[in-house]
């Protein structure tokens, strides 16, 4: 009889042990990415410049995730909040298989600012920037923290002097 008992005391431990394996495994099916956009005013002087940034409210963020074959195989976004930043989350399996987080790309889309609108190349904002190491990897989170993204106003936005767009011009 006490084998007995101690059998379904076993058995019921090593069946929770199951449940909290596969609990964790479950968590950890999802990427974390967040990050923070601001307005960065040139009009408002050097020292503003500097550290008078000010968060955005109602920018869309987007991420884009491509398989082997450079096809899209998850698109996403999400809006700023009222300071400024922005959280997604991305299961880590897209149709049965597991998505490359190497292969997502995070970029700005629109300001719902009438004035800070012009996206900048700050930190990859404007042409998008890959997802490399994680920020955090702690338990059952993994998160790529990014950023931070910048919109400036057009006095702020500076020409584009490329070769390309100075051919045939004499000064």
């Amino acid at each position: 009889m006490g084998a007995a008992v101690l059998m379904i005391i076993a058995t019921s431990l090593l069946m929770g042990s199951i449940n909290v394996a596969e609990a964790w495994k479950e968590e950890t099916k999802v990427i974390h990415v967040g990050g923070k956009v601001l307005c960065q005013d040139c009009t408002q002087g050097w020292n503003e410049w500097l550290h008078g940034a000010k968060p955005i409210k109602g920018c869309k963020v987007s991420i884009t995730c491509m398989d082997d074959r450079s096809r899209v195989v998850y698109y996403g976004s999400d809006q700023t909040d009222e300071g400024g930043d922005f959280e997604m989350t991305i299961n880590k399996f897209i149709n049965g298989k597991e998505l490359n987080a190497k292969k997502c790309s995070v970029r700005l889309v629109s300001s719902p600012d009438p004035v800070c609108n012009l996206p900048t190349n700050f930190a990859g904002g404007r042409s998008g920037v890959k997802l490399s190491r994680p920020t955090l990897v702690y338990r059952d989170i993994i998160k790529h923290v990014l950023g931070p993204f910048y919109y400036t106003t057009p006095m702020c936005d500076e020409p584009d002097v490329s070769e390309s767009h100075g051919k045939g011009n004499t000064y």
